[in-house]
């Protein structure tokens, strides 16, 4: 994009911004001398900026010929004060396709408030990321201690634990503060059939309507964003110990299917990980939720 409005050169100067302005929304019938001067005042706004973000009396970047660098143009694209559109950044394309056709904002371990070792486990850093815009959050559920009840950290590390119950109610009351559409909770299963019998009636308690379930077991394709606006999916499967377990000859088939609640857990709530996606759906871009098409990929 830098490339292009500045004609390949390694600097940008007021006709190239300008250039840029008018292919992305600007006025193209507009007197010259008032894109011109428009393009100036942007250019004093960045190299003010620039400087002010710079410690000590150092002088700013841009020289006397108020060219703008590569590093220039790509904070005045990501500055909120800069660039209006970032203030209030609205959905342009088509969210009515599948949800298998968008990369979706992905956290990881969401849980962590530190290294993968020995920091301690919170909502605190999910709640962090739904207000950044983060549709994905991953919880590890592993027996507490007692057996008895659900935690969720990074197995077989020094990570202290949060309980189960606080993260899904803080999801709940964050989920779409900064976005409407749907929030995909991946759980990884560490847990017994008794225990998940329990996750699945917390779930059921705390999500309520807004837990989706889909109304055909095999449905011929996922729903879209814009369906699924205000809803929360789950994805999982069942854990590598039950899977272990079943190999071995310890578990029937039938087995999982006895209770509904886990019934209902394990088959009801999200189907990214059961149907075949491509691996390139899930992943991740900051702030953007991005389609794919057979033309390219756009951007939200």
């Amino acid at each position: 994009l830098f490339a292009e409005h500045s004609g390949g050169a390694a600097t940008m100067g007021a006709d190239g911004l300008r250039r840029y302005l008018e292919s992305t929304g600007g006025d193209p019938d507009a007197a010259d001398a008032d894109a011109e001067g428009e393009a100036d005042r942007l250019l004093d706004q960045i190299r003010l900026q620039g400087h002010q973000q710079r410690a000590g009396p150092r002088l700013p970047r841009l020289g006397r010929g108020q060219l703008l660098g590569l590093d220039d143009f790509h904070r005045f694209l990501f500055s909120a004060d800069l660039n209006p559109p970032l203030r209030r950044p609205q959905v342009h394309h088509d969210m009515s396709q599948p949800i298998s056709h968008y990369y979706v904002y992905t956290g990881h371990n969401s849980y962590l408030t530190g290294n993968q070792l020995s920091s301690d486990c919170s909502d605190v850093p999910i709640i962090k990321a739904l207000q950044r815009g983060v549709r994905v959050i991953e919880l590890d559920m592993w027996p507490n201690s007692a057996k008895d009840d659900i935690s969720i950290l990074h197995g077989r590390t020094l990570t202290t634990p949060v309980s189960l119950l606080k993260c899904l109610k803080s999801i709940k009351e964050y989920a779409f503060v900064a976005s409407p559409y749907p929030v995909i909770i991946t759980l990884e299963d560490h847990l017994t059939p008794e225990l998940q019998d329990k996750v699945a009636k917390m779930v059921l308690e705390v999500f309520g309507d807004i837990l989706y379930y889909p109304q055909e077991e095999h449905p011929k394709e996922l729903p879209s964003p814009e369906f699924l606006k205000g809803r929360v999916l789950l994805s999982t499967k069942p854990p590598k110990e039950y899977l272990e377990a079943k190999d071995g000859g310890a578990v029937k088939d039938g087995d999982a299917e006895q209770n509904p609640a886990r019934f209902y857990l394990r088959n009801c709530l999200c189907s990214v990980n059961r149907r075949r996606m491509p691996q390139s759906t899930v992943e991740m871009t900051t702030r953007t939720m991005t389609m794919r098409t057979n033309r390219k990929c756009n951007s939200i």
